[in-house]
């Protein structure tokens, strides 16, 4: 098992991208229940910056305890390097991908090793490589999560009903909005794997890449407003969330649903009155569920697109980048 120092991002403050910093730590030793990974590849995600900047957008109640320093990231594509007693189902030299530890910040992945919970990995697919494969744990899941099928027991922290996914098929229209990013991008192509048939809402920018991954429609949200043009659909993905997420209830039938991913202001009364549900869940690490979306990924079922990449020692530019936004699909970090 390698013994010594790795090089690993740390946050020693909280602030914007200037505060992460390039460091050597010792490698960490695995526990019963985990292994060792060499990563190979980082994927990067909101809560990667929501953890730079001291989590001022969440409810207190919500934020997940850490100690400073720390290292970000819960996405990972690597190799096996060691193997703690009691696990079964992986050996070293086994490529592995993986949100680990997940809800919470002790995924630790922006880093050249990794101890991960065996539970949270799958083996990568053996069709794409680890950039790609980076990119799926935790946009992947999350789509799968609520799509597909929750998966767990865990109650959201923002709500008290359990998320349930509603059945997809040919007879279904979902609109998903921010549609061309990570979650997004997944969330379009597993609705199109079940049949549904999917309105893609993002800037114009993105409408060719949008199309070639099935949307039956497109709609360009810097020229026209969504609610205005469409109706009568019974599934909003909105991938974006926030205040303005429930504009998108008047474009729902009587009995239809949104989705907001990252929790929205919604009126009980408004939803209510429309006839409408709103809910949602937290993403949760899940191996099981990771494998399934492997191999859909295996068979081209589904694709990854990356954005961008970028060195994990240049991993402030990589924020700098998620700072502005029109992501197409994933940044990755590459690992020396």
């Amino acid at each position: 098992m390698p013994t010594g120092t790795m090089r690993a991002i740390r946050l020693h403050e909280h602030g914007g991208p200037e505060v992460l910093r390039d460091d050597e730590v010792p490698i960490p030793a695995p526990e019963p229940g985990e292994v060792l990974v060499r990563v190979h590849a980082v994927g990067i995600n909101p809560p990667d910056w929501y953890l730079r900047d001291g989590m001022s957008n969440l409810p207190p109640k919500t934020r997940p305890k850490f100690d400073l320093p720390v290292i970000p990231g819960t996405d990972l594509s690597g190799v096996v390097e060691a193997v703690a007693a009691d696990v079964d189902g992986f050996s070293v030299g086994d490529e592995v991908f993986g949100l680990l530890r997940f809800p919470g910040f002790g995924g630790r992945t922006y880093a050249q090793y990794v101890t991960a919970p065996a539970a949270d990995l799958a083996l990568k697919p053996a069709g794409i490589d680890h950039v790609h494969a980076a990119g799926v744990p935790m946009a992947g899941l999350t789509a799968w999560q609520f799509l597909i099928e929750l998966g767990h027991d865990h109650p959201s922290p923002f709500q008290a009903a359990k998320h349930r996914p509603v059945p997809l098929d040919t007879n279904v229209t979902v609109l998903v909005n921010g549609a061309a990013g990570g979650v997004g991008h997944f969330a379009l192509q597993l609705a199109k794997w079940k049949g549904a048939r999917v309105i893609a809402v993002a800037s114009g920018a993105h409408e060719s890449f949008l199309r070639e991954l099935g949307a039956d429609e497109f709609i360009d949200y810097t020229r026209n407003r969504p609610e205005e043009l469409v109706h009568d659909i019974d599934l909003v993905l909105d991938a974006v969330g926030g205040p303005d997420s429930r504009r998108f209830l008047r474009t729902l039938k009587r009995g239809g649903s949104q989705f907001p991913v990252f929790f929205g202001e919604f009126d009980e009364e408004e939803t209510t009155r429309l006839g409408v549900t709103v809910t949602g869940t937290q993403v949760r690490s899940n191996g099981t569920q990771l494998a399934q979306l492997a191999r859909l990924l295996d068979a081209g079922t589904i694709r990854v697109a990356i954005d961008s990449t970028f060195a994990l020692a240049d991993a402030r530019a990589a924020h700098e980048r998620a700072a502005r936004g029109h992501i197409q699909g994933k940044i990755v970090l590459m690992v020396p």
